[in-house]
C-alpha cells in the first residue's frame, strides 16, 4: 500500500511539474511586450524593425587557452570558449530556459561560412531551437553606461543571427531571433597570469542576454 501511495504521489509531482513547466513556457513565448531593455549606446544598439521578446539570466563561464606568441612567449587567447545556463523569473522561480555553448552551425543562413571552431549558440531548454550568433559589435564596460557598468568585465555586445533551427517538434522559442544583445556583464574576462602553452582557464561570468526577433514575422 505504502509503494502505491509513494508511487501516485510521484505521478501527481510530475504531473505537477509539467503543468508549472508548461506555463512557464506559454509566459516565456507570449510574454514578449514585457520586455523592456535597457538604453544602450548607438554602438551596440539593436536595429530599428526589431523586437525585445525574451530575457535571460546567464551564470556560466569564458574558456580561455594559453598560446604561443610571435615573440616566443605565451599570452592568453582572447577568443574565449562559452559555457552558460540562462534563467527565467516566473511564478516567483527561476526557471531554466536557455543554455549558451559553442557549436557547429546546422542551418547557416544563405552565404554565411561556418567556421570549423562553430558558432556561439543559445538553446531552448523547452522545445531545443537553437540560434546561431556571431559578434556584430562591442563596448567596453564603464560606469558611465547604466547596461554596462562593471569595468574589467568582458564586453557588452551586440550579435546577429548566421543561423537558425526549429527544435524536433517544430518548436519556435529560438527560431526566429535576429539579435542578441548581452548587457550587465561581470566577470568573464581574459586571465592576467603568466600561462603555459595548451593551459585553459574558466573565468566565471554573469550577464543579462536581450532576445530580439523581426517586427513582421
Amino acid at each position: 500500500m505504502s509503494n502505491n501511495v509513494s508511487q501516485i504521489a510521484r505521478v501527481r509531482g510530475l504531473f505537477a511539474a509539467a503543468l508549472v513547466l508548461a506555463g512557464a513556457l506559454s509566459t516565456v513565448t507570449f510574454a514578449g511586450a514585457q520586455v523592456a531593455p535597457p538604453t544602450t549606446p548607438d554602438t551596440i544598439a539593436v536595429p530599428a524593425g526589431n523586437s525585445a521578446y525574451l530575457v535571460g539570466h546567464a551564470f556560466g563561464s569564458q574558456g580561455y587557452t594559453c598560446l604561443p606568441t610571435a615573440t616566443g612567449g605565451t599570452a592568453w587567447n582572447p577568443s574565449a570558449r562559452p559555457e552558460a545556463t540562462l534563467f527565467s523569473d516566473l511564478f516567483g522561480q527561476q526557471f531554466q530556459i536557455i543554455t549558451h555553448f559553442q557549436s557547429i552551425n546546422a542551418n547557416p543562413k544563405p552565404g554565411v561560412t561556418v567556421p570549423l571552431s562553430g558558432n556561439v549558440t543559445w538553446q531552448s531548454s523547452f522545445d531545443s531551437s537553437r540560434v546561431w550568433m556571431v559578434k556584430n559589435h562591442g563596448i567596453d564596460p564603464s560606469p558611465d553606461i547604466a547596461s554596462c557598468p562593471n569595468t574589467g568585465s568582458i564586453q557588452c555586445v551586440l550579435l546577429q543571427s548566421v543561423g537558425n533551427a526549429k527544435g524536433p517538434t517544430g518548436g519556435n522559442l529560438l527560431a526566429k531571433t535576429t539579435f542578441i544583445q548581452r548587457l550587465n556583464t561581470a566577470g568573464g574576462a581574459v586571465p592576467t597570469s603568466t600561462c603555459a602553452v595548451g593551459q585553459t582557464e574558466l573565468v566565471p561570468y554573469t550577464a543579462d542576454y536581450f532576445f530580439f526577433r523581426a517586427d513582421r514575422q
